[in-house]
């Protein structure tokens, strides 16, 4: 079943990208997913929204080793090849690239991942605070090309308006 972020955001969906529901592409925690087609090799290229509370005290280097730590027992293997700190002391983030290995149908498929993660401070409550996860999926040799489109929608990402009524 797809989720909805703690707190609402908007973004602006990059050209050639289309929504998708998240149960029925395989990414029931995802509170949004979008594509990219055509497929390449069988995969079809894909971002991903999640986001949850974090009321512990994990910095975002330790969130996102979580992650890879989660990946790693689903996939056959999983590198961390690059990470970065971003973002400033009031809106920090967390970039980071993983390159690991799926076996599909008999066939091994090299993937590439980017992650960013956004820390933001509840506004009704500043010691709430909520990470949000973005998530760009592709093959090895579509990663490049993507990775444009998906820095653009990183970029684009911005408190929303809230759907409840006071």
């Amino acid at each position: 079943m797809s989720t909805t972020l703690p707190i609402p955001i908007q973004f602006d969906v990059p050209e050639g990208w289309r929504s998708a529901p998240a149960d029925e592409v395989g990414a029931p925690g995802a509170a949004f997913v979008a594509v990219h087609l055509p497929s390449d090799a069988g995969f079809t290229a894909n971002i991903t929204l999640d986001g949850e509370y974090r009321p512990d005290a994990a910095t975002l280097p330790e969130i996102a080793d979580e992650s890879v730590g989660l990946m790693g027992d689903a996939v056959t293997s999983v590198m961390v090849t690059e990470r970065r700190e971003t973002g400033s002391v009031d809106a920090p983030g967390l970039a980071q690239t993983l390159a690991f290995s799926v076996d599909a149908g008999g066939q091994s498929r090299d993937l590439m991942q980017s992650q960013v993660y956004l820390s933001v401070l509840d506004i009704d409550d500043p010691h709430k605070r909520v990470v949000i996860r973005l998530v760009l999926t592709s093959t090895a040799s579509q990663h490049p090309d993507l990775l444009t489109d998906f820095r653009d929608l990183v970029r684009t990402v911005r408190p929303g308006e809230s759907t409840t009524t006071p």
